[in-house]
């Protein structure tokens, strides 16, 4: 059951990046990007009420808010900023390496990744910076560098995210992540409303504002985190590893992208590096230390006269 709603949540997230191409002829990147995390936020807030789940502990706010910081505002953000300079195809590649940001954010959480997870990790970075350059040096400065903010903030959000969903259930850290962001997603929401207010509505940006809002945002969290609890987060991550290839075919089944070979290329060695980076196991716990060697106390005579 982990690994099937593990990979549910994958699929679910595949089409986000097809769907915010649908949703940007008329919302603008602000609107999408974080427009939806308060959409989100309604479904959450009914679940939680209709659930009669208590506030969340002091303990668990920290983490709460950091989810809320890398999922619900950060990465979308930077992904819909990202996407109006790039094609679906080309952030699914780059952002390929997520699992390795939430690795990277694991191992400052205290997680001891070996030599060879760091060096597919770079393998992969090079793949990463060779595909970047080969759309010109314009491209690399603004669109990849926004697709860079997006694995770190995504990064952040998956690993908190899959640390807190052991503590408590999965759908209730995306729902008080969504909830407890509101503060801050409200506001930027309407002001971008204000701002860029929408135009030439259509079914198809509807339709994929809705699906980012309630399936990418909500739904697909409510998948995914109880998958990561499940399964354990470095192995639940693998699956994550066929999101990139699967946006790639709904870019070219649904958008009419023309997928380059060198865009496939770089989908697949990014996925054999992060298959590699995963499949050198995590060492969760430091090596247990040698024990002391004993030795034997001479036995103390007692001379007597």
């Amino acid at each position: 059951m982990g690994l099937l709603l593990a990979v549910l949540g994958v699929v679910t997230f595949s089409l986000t990046f097809p769907a915010t191409q649908k949703a940007l002829p008329s919302f603008n990147a602000w609107t999408i990007g974080i427009g939806r995390a308060v959409i989100a936020a309604i479904p959450a807030a009914i679940w939680l009420k209709v659930k009669g789940v208590p506030r969340p502990s002091r303990e668990h706010l920290i983490p709460l808010l950091l989810v809320g910081v890398g999922i619900v505002a950060g990465y979308p953000i930077f992904t819909a900023l990202a996407l109006e300079h790039v094609s679906s195809g080309h952030a699914a590649v780059v952002t390929g390496l997520l699992p390795l940001a939430t690795a990277v954010f694991g191992r400052l959480r205290g997680e001891r990744p070996s030599a060879l997870f760091w060096w597919a990790a770079a393998a992969g970075a090079a793949v990463i910076v060779a595909y970047s350059l080969q759309h010109g040096i314009d491209g690399l400065a603004l669109a990849d560098l926004l697709l860079l903010g997006s694995l770190i903030t995504g990064g952040l959000g998956y690993a908190e995210g899959g640390r807190l969903s052991k503590m408590m259930p999965g759908w209730q850290v995306i729902s008080w992540g969504l909830v407890l962001s509101l503060p801050l997603t409200v506001p930027i929401t309407a002001v971008s409303l204000a701002v860029s207010p929408p135009h030439d509505i259509a079914v198809e940006p509807l339709i994929g504002l809705a699906y980012v809002s309630i399936f990418s945002m909500f739904l697909g969290f409510c998948a995914w985190y109880p998958g990561l609890a499940r399964v354990g987060v470095t192995r639940g991550s693998q699956i994550q590893l066929l999101q990139p290839l699967l946006t790639v075919g709904w870019a070219a089944l649904l958008l009419d992208e023309s997928i380059s070979a060198w865009t496939l290329a770089a989908a697949v060695l990014v996925l054999a590096c992060v298959g590699l980076a995963q499949w050198a196991r995590l060492s969760l716990t430091p090596p247990s230390a040698k024990p002391e060697p004993v030795v034997a106390e001479k036995p103390v005579t007692v001379e007597t006269s």
